[in-house]
C-alpha cells in the first residue's frame, strides 16, 4: 500500500510541474535571437589611452561607458519607468538597437526592432513615439 502511494505522489509532483511550466513567461523576442560571440578583445592594457571616451565595443557593437550608461538610463527611464527595471538587460536591449543602426538598417525597422525588444515583461506594449524615443535615447547616448 506504501508504494502505491509512493508512485501515486510521484506522478502528482510530476503533473504538477508540467502544469506550473506552462504558465513560465516566454522568453523576449530579443532573448530568442542568437547573441554575437566575441571571438577577442582587447584587454584595457592593449586600448590605446588617446580615446578615453570611446567605449569598448564587442563584436562591432559599442558598448556604453560609465556616463554613456547613466545618459542612456535617465533618457530610457524619461519614456517609461518600466524600461529600466533590470538595467543590465536595457543596455544589452540598446546595444542590440545600436547594432540595427550600425548594421544600416532604415530607420523604420530599427524602430519596429526596438519595440519588439523593449516590449513585454514590466512594459507590456509601447507606442511608436516611444520606440522612436528609445532609437533616440540610444543615437544620443553612445550609438551616434
Amino acid at each position: 500500500m506504501k508504494r502505491k502511494t509512493w508512485i501515486i505522489t510521484g506522478v502528482a509532483v510530476l503533473a504538477f510541474g508540467g502544469v506550473l511550466s506552462l504558465f513560465e513567461d516566454k522568453p523576449d523576442k530579443a532573448e530568442a535571437e542568437p547573441k554575437p560571440v566575441a571571438t577577442a578583445t582587447a584587454s584595457p592594457a592593449e586600448r590605446p589611452p588617446t580615446e578615453p571616451s570611446k567605449a569598448p565595443s564587442v563584436g562591432g557593437v559599442p558598448s556604453p561607458d560609465p556616463a554613456q550608461t547613466a545618459a542612456l538610463i535617465r533618457a530610457l527611464r524619461a519614456v517609461d519607468p518600466g524600461l529600466v527595471a533590470k538595467e543590465d538587460r536595457a543596455v544589452d536591449r540598446a546595444r542590440n538597437v545600436c547594432s540595427d543602426i550600425k548594421g544600416g538598417k532604415d530607420s523604420a525597422t530599427v524602430q519596429r526592432n526596438a519595440q519588439a525588444r523593449f516590449e513585454g515583461g514590466t512594459v507590456p506594449s509601447l507606442t511608436d513615439d516611444q520606440a522612436a524615443n528609445i532609437v533616440a535615447a540610444v543615437k544620443a547616448s553612445f550609438c551616434g
